[in-house]
């Protein structure tokens, strides 16, 4: 089944972390401590394969994590793995009426936010009697976000658990007890250096006042490289956001303070190269499925050193290299990095960087309205007249689907199929603003 399951993923093996997983996993409870980027979300999808039985009509397994985000993107690997088990997603912002729905016809596999989750529970949305195996993914995050209390009345509602699974991006003091584990085994990749991250620290000196100003010759600099920029608080993300429209640099933001719509189309066109700038709370330093980034930019420096080391592990992932850079006043210090970062001299001349040659093309259709991939590639192909290499990343969400077309072919093929059907239904067809 594993065999087949990587296959599907078009992986030839996995690495050592997943491997010590698997083999730990067998033998009971397990803690899985490793880096973010470094593939843990089939450290412990893949030994669930083994536990999951055909047979059974109800919910066998439970999935909780910090973030929406994360849900999704779990969700995501599970069906490309191929098991032919049904999986579920639960969180806020979606509509519970819907994941009543679904959950009528109960997954072997359901995911969800603890505050969602306890949402059902408390209204019997789901039978809990046959669910075995339980996973806290970055749980050391949801207890940041304050998760203890949701998470405490959903474990007390599974009384069969046999196995319990927890990951984390940090090593903790101690394990709360309200998790259960017993007895288990770790699997610490914290400090392995085989997936030390080649990463690059540059500082640049800035005077207090001038921050702006030297956040836009460093985003000139960099050019058209995607970027992360982050900062402590969702204000700063705004004021920048400001500054940057004001100079005709397109971006995007990210922040918990958005509308969720507007979260999840963020990250959807900083991932298919519409956006290559992305400014972020640390919101967007955990679990989020963004591949590639070249550049993080920590504008606000992050309280401590956990925080910075979440920053930085959005790029340099899996072997890749990355650069972080740090705006720095002139007297300001870092309690947590131990070695000097280079210094970056910015240029005299700034020159704005270049649009991304892709948009984003939005469909108002979507799963549900069991519009898939192969729909909108047969539309825009042939209708629309695009060439393949005029054809980015496709995503196709429950009610929408995003698609990625080249900036100079895009409003010509909205033109085009702006009156065509899919599946024999007529659906709103724009650029995505």
């Amino acid at each position: 089944m594993i065999k087949q399951a990587l296959d599907n993923l078009k992986i030839n093996e996995l690495n050592q972390m997943q491997q010590a997983a698997l083999s730990a996993a067998k033998k009971g409870d397990m803690i899985l401590l490793s880096p973010t980027g470094s593939g843990k979300t089939l450290g412990f999808l893949l030994p669930l394969l083994s536990l999951l039985d055909a047979k059974i009509p109800t919910v066998q397994a439970l999935i909780l994590v910090p973030s929406r985000e994360l849900a999704l993107q779990i969700e995501q690997v599970f069906k490309a793995i191929g098991s032919g088990f049904k999986v579920n997603c639960c969180y806020g912002g979606h509509p519970v009426k819907i994941e009543r729905n679904n959950l009528s016809q109960p997954p072997a596999l359901l995911i969800g936010t603890p505050g969602r989750i306890a949402h059902h529970l408390r209204r019997d949305s789901f039978a809990t009697e046959t669910i075995y195996t339980l996973i806290l993914d970055e749980f050391d995050k949801a207890l940041e976000f304050g998760f203890q209390e949701d998470m405490t009345y959903i474990i007390r509602q599974l009384p069969n658990l046999k196995k319990r699974i927890l990951t984390s991006a940090t090593k903790m003091a101690e394990i709360p007890s309200f998790t259960g584990i017993r007895n288990p085994t770790e699997v610490d990749f914290l400090q392995n250096q085989t997936n030390a991250p080649d990463l690059k620290l540059k500082a640049v000196i800035s005077p207090a006042a001038d921050k702006l100003d030297t956040l836009f010759a460093l985003i000139c600099k960099i050019g058209d490289k995607a970027t992360l920029i982050f900062c402590n608080h969702r204000e700063a993300v705004e004021r920048i956001s400001d500054l940057l429209w004001d100079r005709g640099l397109i971006h995007d933001i990210f922040h918990g303070g958005m509308e969720q719509e507007d979260r999840e189309r963020a990250l959807l066109k900083f991932r298919n190269g519409s956006h290559r700038l992305l400014i972020t709370t640390d919101l967007a330093s955990r679990g989020l499925d963004i591949p590639e980034i070249e550049y993080v930019v920590h504008y606000q420096l992050p309280h401590n050193e956990e925080a910075f080391l979440h920053r930085n592990g959005r790029t340099a992932r899996m072997h890749a290299k990355g650069t972080s850079y740090l705006i720095l006043t002139e007297d300001e210090k870092l309690a947590y990095i131990n070695q000097n970062p280079e210094i970056e001299v910015l240029p005299e001349k700034l020159v704005l960087p270049k649009p991304s040659p892709w948009a984003t093309l939005y469909i108002a259709a979507g799963k549900k309205d069991k519009i898939n991939k192969v729909d909108i590639v047969g539309l825009l192909l042939q209708k629309g007249q695009l060439a393949k290499e005029d054809l980015g990343l496709i995503e196709v969400l429950d009610h929408s689907s995003y698609a990625a077309v080249k900036r100079n072919r895009i409003e010509r093929t909205v033109e085009l199929i702006k009156a065509e059907k899919i599946k024999n239904k007529k659906v709103k067809i724009e650029i995505s603003r």
